[in-house]
């Protein structure tokens, strides 16, 4: 598959939430990420696959480095552990402050604007968690955005 032809991810929303996380891609800092189940469903878009590849975008928009999943797996935000909560590359020490970032992101107004309603954050709440390792650190224009 061509880069051009990969489907793109936007890390949270432009700006320096979304400049970190590309950084610590491309550091190898970040080696998971996390969707709320809810929004693929809110989108109607099918959950990521293992071996899927995409270009993640930074703030203006441009590819700044291709991913392929290596694990993806549904579960309850309670699942979360410590070794993912810091694979996430984000500086978090435990699943515990994994879960508070997560809980702030979710319950934001962008996330609650995207949904129509603040979406109910529990143990049970069901997350999207992703591996993956950079497969490209550069690509050239991607297809679509892809909501993540």
């Amino acid at each position: 598959m061509e880069h051009n032809d990969l489907p793109t991810l936007e890390l949270a929303f432009p700006g320096p939430e979304r400049d970190r996380g590309v950084a610590a891609i491309l550091s190898g800092d970040k080696t998971a990420l996390t969707g709320l189940l809810e929004i693929y469903e809110h989108a109607r878009e099918a959950l990521p696959t293992a071996g899927q590849r995409f270009s993640v975008l930074d703030s203006a928009g441009r590819p700044a480095v291709t991913i392929e999943l290596l694990d993806v797996r549904v579960v309850a935000m309670k699942e979360i552990d410590d070794d993912f909560a810091r694979a996430e590359g984000r500086g978090y020490a435990d699943a515990a402050q994994w879960r508070t970032a997560h809980e702030e992101f979710f319950r934001s107004e962008g996330v609650s604007a995207f949904l129509g309603r603040t979406p109910a954050i529990g143990d049970d709440t069901l997350v999207v968690a992703q591996r993956f390792r950079v497969a490209d650190p550069t690509t050239p224009n991607p297809a679509r955005p892809q909501r993540s």
